[in-house]
């Protein structure tokens, strides 16, 4: 079980770096210490539980994998979207900004994963 461990500190870490990467190069100019610190905030919660959730449904079910990956992503994007519309000051389109900065991630994360 320790992989799990290993597995939830490294995808945190990447989540991390991959949505602040996205966070900083979205809003080159109108960079907000808040709003970035939002951005590292609402990953430390979600991620966590969209990556227990998983490895949960994966060792535990027979479920195919990808029935439980799209409805978590799509919970992650709504409530990490949710904090930036409530406590952000700079997201015009914080659901949008929610959904692309998640899909560089997973993405970025996908890309590693296939790699290693």
């Amino acid at each position: 079980m320790s992989f799990v461990v290993t597995s939830l500190a490294v995808s945190l870490v990447l989540t991390l770096v991959f949505e602040v990467v996205f966070y900083l190069t979205v809003k080159n100019r109108e960079c907000n210490k808040k709003d970035l610190l939002l951005v590292v905030l609402v990953n430390v919660i979600t991620n966590p539980v969209v990556v227990s959730v998983y490895w949960f449904v994966r060792l535990y079910t027979d479920w195919n994998v990808y029935l439980a990956i799209v409805p978590l992503e799509v919970g992650a994007v709504l409530v990490e979207g949710w904090y930036y519309k409530k406590y952000g000051q700079g997201f015009k389109r914080p659901y949008i900004f929610s959904l692309f900065a998640n899909g560089f991630s997973y993405g970025l994360g996908f890309l590693i994963q296939m790699f290693i």
